[in-house]
C-alpha cells in the first residue's frame, strides 16, 4: 500500500475506491459505500478494506452537522448523493473495528506521530458520526 499522508483518501487503496465511486452510476455510490463499511463491520480476521471504509466514513461524515469536507484532490471527483442518516451509525461501528484492529491499519504507521495524527483524524470522524443527543425531555421529572 502506497501511503503519502494521514487523511482518509491520503493511500492508494483509498484513492482506487474513489475511483470506483467516480466510474459507478450516481444511484450505485451509496450501495458501494454501505458494502465496504457493512463488510468492515462483520470481518472476521484481518480488516481487508479498512483504507475504503475510513475514507467512506469521511464522505458521510463531510454530510453531518460539524463535518469536514472531505479532500477532494484524492477522493472521488463526482459529488455523492445524500446520504441516509443510518449510514452514520455505520460508519462510527466501522471505524470503531478500525480503531480496534491492533494488527491492521493501525500497524502501518512507521513515525509514530503519524499514527497520533491519524487516530485523531479517527476519533474526529467517530465524533461527527455520533447521534446527536436527545432534544426533547424524555421524563417530566420533578424536584
Amino acid at each position: 500500500m502506497g501511503t503519502w499522508d494521514t487523511g482518509p483518501f491520503d493511500n492508494d487503496t483509498a484513492a482506487d475506491f474513489a475511483n470506483a465511486l467516480d466510474e459507478a452510476e450516481p444511484e450505485a455510490r451509496e450501495a458501494l459505500i454501505r458494502g465496504v463499511l457493512v463488510r468492515t463491520i462483520d470481518a472476521t480476521g484481518y480488516l481487508t478494506e479498512a483504507e475504503e471504509a475510513l475514507a467512506a466514513a469521511a464522505l458521510i461524515a463531510a454530510q453531518c452537522p460539524g463535518g469536514e469536507p472531505a479532500d477532494m484532490s484524492c477522493g472521488p471527483e463526482k459529488s455523492m448523493p445524500v446520504f441516509p442518516s443510518d449510514l452514520r451509525v455505520l460508519a462510527d461501528e466501522a471505524l470503531a473495528r478500525i480503531v480496534g484492529d491492533e494488527d491492521g491499519p493501525a500497524s502501518n504507521w512507521v513515525d509514530p506521530e503519524d499514527w497520533k495524527q491519524w487516530r485523531v483524524a479517527l476519533t474526529r470522524l467517530r465524533a461527527v458520526h455520533a447521534p446527536p443527543p436527545p432534544s426533547i425531555a424524555l421524563f417530566g421529572v420533578q424536584p
